[in-house]
């Protein structure tokens, strides 16, 4: 089993993504602030952090439920079983999209100009 999600892996994640737009853009950004691209479209830093929130929603979801099954409520094992692999795999989704995105970061800013 992979490890797990917490709220200081996705601020991480968050927070990396965040350094590298400003230092892509030589702007700084406020950490509630929202930012839009055109009336109505979310930017690209919204989007990424509202997958990463969903990501997280799925793990807490999957605790929550094997929690509930360790206490001995009525929880199907099956709905327990299947929610923690959902987690784990939206999460190693998310490793996998990161590590993309960073190798073609380091792949542009290599380029000779």
């Amino acid at each position: 089993m992979i490890d797990r999600i917490s709220q200081a892996n996705v601020q991480s994640m968050i927070e990396t993504l965040r350094a590298y737009q400003t230092q892509s853009t030589g702007t700084t950004s406020t950490v509630n602030e929202p930012s839009t691209t055109k009336v109505g479209q979310p930017s690209f830093f919204d989007s990424v952090k509202n997958a990463l929130d969903k990501v997280n929603e799925s793990d807490i979801k999957a605790d929550a439920m094997q929690e509930a099954y360790d206490r001995g409520e009525e929880v199907p094992l099956t709905e327990v079983v299947l929610s923690m692999q959902k987690s784990s795999l939206a999460f190693e989704a998310t490793l996998q999209v990161r590590n993309k995105v960073m190798k073609a970061y380091e792949e542009i800013m290599n380029m000779p100009v």
